[in-house]
């Protein structure tokens, strides 16, 4: 009897050479850890890369976006509009400076906060609007910042998702004060560790205090400030990644292009005119009727490491919950995708076997 044949396709497979192992044994050779040079040097190249003044490295993508809340004055009783499809991050980062998450839906076809839907949640309350590049799918930033100017407010970026994406010739992380990740899972890495684009030289002075125990000068503490420093072995792996994003990238958009032109059933996903998506993730809507949880445990089953970003969204969360703020709010367009997306691989590591065996798997079911 023939065994019909499975693969293992992991979500997710970070991309590390020689090049990365070799710089954080120089690193270590050279007694400097932590906050030296390396991390300056890979500041200035993110940065550039992205067409950013200043650059501002963190120990991670969750302190990114908690030190640019605290660098703006973002505290006590203020109001943040994000999105509720979200990773948490994008609002526990709020509720660390004390100042609320309010909630906006989100755009059926991009999976992104919708400008018309954050407009209508403005109070007087509101300090900034943080729209979320989800799955490396930037944001309609040019209505964000028409939006924040109107009403005079923070515009923030969660990019964490997003290294490299663009709206025309217009990089994200420069439209606003942004926030990156470098978690193993993303376009690029440093094992873990963040970064804060900024083109304000004042919000980048108190960037630079935040994530050093609120320091300028040593000993001599002139803010409330954290120890979110990056290491320089951090700094010294991104650094060669950082090299390689662009191919990777043109890697993940050709993958991309695979399966929008083969995919059968599944709704695909389909940038608009002028945004170049990263494809953070590859994401996919079942077709009504189908459930979306037998689709993704099947594949499972075949060696698809399919994964769902996100089952539950932030506003329904246990912590949210038993705060009585969201008690009464209503997301349909957000509701409706955390019950039918879900994640192919993507990366940069899939050959042309594995490849066209995803598309034949999903269109088995879809």
């Amino acid at each position: 009897m023939i065994q019909e044949k499975t693969m293992q396709i992991a979500i997710a497979r970070p991309q590390i050479g020689e090049e990365e192992k070799e710089a954080v044994v120089a690193i270590l050779s050279s007694g400097e850890l932590v906050q030296g040079k390396k991390v300056a040097e890979f500041e200035g190249l993110f940065a550039a890369y992205h067409g950013a003044k200043h650059g501002i490295a963190m120990n991670n993508g969750t302190t990114a976006l908690m030190a640019a809340m605290m660098a703006h004055g973002i505290g006590l009783g203020d109001e943040v509009i994000i999105p509720a499809f979200s990773f948490f991050a994008t609002a526990s980062c709020i509720m660390s400076v004390g100042a609320h998450p309010v909630f906006a839906d989100i755009d059926p076809d991009t999976f992104n906060l919708s400008p018309e839907s954050a407009e209508a949640v403005i109070t007087e309350k509101t300090k900034a609007i943080m729209p979320v590049h989800l799955y490396g799918y930037p944001a309609d930033m040019p209505r964000f910042e028409a939006l924040c100017q109107k009403y005079n407010l923070v515009l923030l970026e969660d990019a964490a998702q997003a290294h490299g994406a663009a709206i025309h010739d217009r990089y994200v992380g420069t439209w606003g004060t942004a926030s990156f990740s470098f978690y193993p899972t993303k376009n690029m890495t440093t094992g873990e560790g963040g970064m804060v684009l900024t083109d304000d030289d004042e919000i980048a002075r108190r960037l630079r205090m935040i994530r050093n125990q609120g320091m300028n000068t040593q000993y001599y503490h002139e803010t409330l400030g954290y120890n979110f420093r990056m290491t320089n072995m951090s700094a010294a792996i991104g650094i060669p990644q950082l090299k390689h994003l662009p191919d990777w990238t043109q890697s993940r958009i050709a993958n991309a292009e695979y399966f929008n032109k083969n995919m059968q059933g599944v709704k695909t996903p389909v940038p608009q005119s002028g945004f170049k998506h990263v494809y953070h993730q590859y994401t996919v809507r079942v077709p009504e009727g189908v459930s979306r949880d037998a689709v993704t445990k099947r594949l499972n089953e075949r060696g698809i490491g399919v994964r769902v970003y996100y089952p539950l969204p932030i506003y329904k969360q246990p912590v949210l919950l038993q705060t009585g703020r969201y008690d009464n709010i209503t997301l349909p367009e957000t509701d409706k995708a955390t019950l039918e997306v879900f994640s192919l691989p993507v990366h940069p590591g899939l050959n042309d076997e594995e490849r066209a065996y995803i598309v034949d798997e999903v269109n088995k079911l879809c």
